[in-house]
């Protein structure tokens, strides 16, 4: 499933492009009432003519807010691809919705026609992504289900670590609640633990300040290496241009097999599920408590 970093790699490559844009109609692809939340005529007309203002994200969310206050939201579910394409290109399979959009500064001839035209679809071959339309007040209502971002530099260690004392639950677990942390999934919850010597099944109500701050420094670390390095494309990931992501070769522990010799002292990871998500770490590196 795509993570914070895939999902602001997918803001900043489609940003450049929709921002100043305006929706001229909204297509039809295969089952759209898969993944779109609202009626079909209903989304068809209120985005037709909106001008886009921004392309924003909130943790695994993106948003573009239309100028009239308005958000189409997407959450990329795990196969979820929006991507740019010219008008005169086919769909491929799997494509469930289109925007039409009209760009107000010219655009390569191989992404827009002659009427600057180009199109935004939205695909999914899992069909787990979601799609829908957000007045200011459900956009406030989701923001506030979130944590804070965990590169936002307001978050301090000592604040987290009053989020954290008081859960009995692991902190891998921990991690993956999106109302401590937003944006911060399997991948980089496995990478940042690692890094910082905690084990996955840690109880979070164990854990010293100093832990916490070396948690949020790795997590920020991990992060921002990602998101340098476009995301991390395993299978189906690309960026909105179709690019895959190159930070699955920077991977420490994530997807490694049982066995495999850890990078830092050479024992053999190990895998562990928690909250039915497996874990891999070092036992020698990331003892457990």
């Amino acid at each position: 499933m795509p993570e914070l970093p895939e999902v602001e790699t997918v803001r900043r490559t489609l940003a450049p492009v929709l921002v100043g844009a305006t929706i001229v109609a909204a297509l039809r692809g295969e089952h759209p009432e898969d993944i779109l939340l609202d009626p079909w005529q209903f989304f068809a007309r209120r985005v037709r003519r909106r001008r886009i203002v921004s392309l924003d994200r909130r943790g695994k969310f993106l948003a573009l807010r239309g100028d009239d206050g308005t958000r189409l939201l997407v959450h990329l579910g795990m196969t979820g691809e929006l991507r740019l394409a010219h008008p005169g290109v086919p769909p491929e399979r799997h494509c469930h919705l289109a925007l039409v959009l009209r760009s107000e500064r010219p655009l390569p001839a191989v992404l827009a026609d002659r009427r600057q035209r180009f199109l935004l679809r939205y695909q999914d071959v899992r069909r787990f992504g979601r799609v829908r339309l957000l007045d200011p007040a459900g956009w406030e209502a989701l923001c506030a289900r979130l944590g804070p971002e965990p590169l936002d530099p307001d978050l301090d260690a000592p604040t987290l670590w009053q989020r954290l004392r008081t859960r009995r639950s692991s902190i891998k677990t921990a991690l993956l609640d999106q109302s401590l942390l937003a944006g911060i999934g399997n991948i980089y919850a496995d990478e940042a633990l690692f890094r910082a010597g905690l084990h996955p099944a840690r109880r979070c109500d164990t854990l010293s300040r100093a832990d916490v701050e070396r948690l949020l420094a790795e997590l920020r670390t991990v992060l921002s290496e990602a998101i340098e390095a476009a995301g991390t494309t395993i299978r189906d990931y690309r960026d909105g241009t179709g690019r895959p992501g190159s930070y699955q070769f920077r991977l420490r522990v994530y997807g490694k097999p049982a066995g495999t010799p850890c990078p830092r002292c050479d024992g053999p990871l190990e895998r562990v599920r928690l909250a039915g998500r497996s874990s891999t770490y070092c036992p020698r590196c990331q003892p457990p408590s």
